[in-house]
């Protein structure tokens, strides 16, 4: 929040103070599916809206409602009130239609259905250092996730919506031509894989994770007809090695950890290296001055709120690390938005 004023303003404190306003109205959207419907029949009017979300306030109170997502970005309006038409925005009509391969919406929901209540108790973790999750009853965030198969899915496809921008922008930024390998370590859905493989026919890609995420892959593979080059295979990160290949990737893994368990991880990524190899992580690198990508350090703070130890980080650390373990020389990469790719080269 800058004030660009020569005297004060309140105008950014309460813009910032009343930011979870905005947040809900997107996130009720995308609960209710108005995006994908908007899509599918272009354009609706505030009633016929009202009528399929299953709406019982008044009309004023959808007209507001309506208005706001319109004044937020999210959807275009041509008439007013009772004559409005309402028609999705470009960018929603690209990434919130759900039944759409470019749909991000699945962090959306995670962050409506998880994080939005969790992070209400934000002060919380700041006083303890612990998580303030489901690790509050005991469970382990992770345990508590992948035993059961529909938050599982919701968070598989949640941080598919939040890496998608990164990944297709690593497909086209990042020099692929001398790789004919790569294994995504942690691979989820296979995005990462799939992103990379699409824009460079040469390489065949290995999506790498535990057993029970690989239906969902595969289903994504399908999607995507690229069975011939994206493979899923299982491992434990924690006990098994990495699959050698030309290029390790990480997309979002990095931060979930300690630092002590950040550099075990590089070091299996060294290990699975060839001589000349190059191990990229995908992540929301904060910048070295910690004052640019706010959007890294509140994931960050996300991170206290999820794991209680793991966090992000900048280039900096990560070029610290990667000397620690026997990397030869690092870069940052910018993708998109506040997605960067830390490069670490053996």
């Amino acid at each position: 929040m800058n004030n660009q004023q020569n005297h004060p303003s309140p105008a950014g404190i309460m813009q910032i103070g009343t930011g979870f306003w905005a947040s809900k109205v997107l996130l009720s959207a995308v609960k209710f599916k108005i995006f994908t419907i908007l899509a599918e029949r272009r354009s609706m009017s505030a009633f016929e809206i009202k009528s399929h979300a299953g709406f019982n306030c008044t009309n004023r109170n959808v007209y507001d409602y309506l208005d706001t997502l319109t004044g937020l970005g999210f959807l275009n309006r041509e008439g007013i009130l009772e004559t409005a038409q309402y028609s999705n925005s470009i960018d929603t009509e690209f990434f919130l239609d759900e039944k759409k391969p470019s749909y991000i919406g699945g962090m959306l929901e995670m962050l409506n259905n998880r994080l939005y209540g969790f992070w209400g108790n934000l002060e919380s973790g700041l006083l303890t250092g612990h998580p303030q999750n489901e690790a509050k009853q005991g469970d382990n965030l992770f345990e508590k996730l992948y035993a059961d198969a529909d938050r599982l899915k919701e968070f598989i496809h949640a941080m598919s919506g939040i890496q998608m921008g990164g990944f297709m922008a690593l497909a086209q930024k990042f020099d692929f031509s001398k790789a004919r390998s790569l294994v995504d370590i942690g691979g989820s859905a296979g995005l990462l894989s799939l992103m990379v493989a699409r824009h460079h026919p040469h390489l065949s890609c290995i999506s790498w994770d535990l057993p029970v995420v690989a239906p969902i892959a595969n289903e994504t593979i399908q999607k995507f007809q690229l069975q011939d080059r994206v493979k899923v295979a299982n491992g434990d990160f924690f006990k098994d090695p990495f699959p050698e290949a030309d290029i390790i990737t990480m997309g979002n893994i990095l931060h979930d950890w300690d630092e002590e368990t950040k550099l075990m991880l590089m070091k299996k990524a060294y290990n699975a290296l060839p001589e000349g190899g190059a191990f990229v992580v995908i992540e929301s690198i904060i910048d070295d001055e910690r004052k640019e990508n706010v959007f890294g350090m509140l994931m960050s703070i996300n991170m206290l709120i999820e794991t209680g130890t793991g966090f992000d980080y900048t280039h900096a650390d990560f070029n610290k690390w990667a000397r620690q373990v026997g990397f030869k020389s690092t870069t940052l990469l910018p993708l998109a938005g506040p997605t960067s790719a830390a490069i670490a080269y053996k």
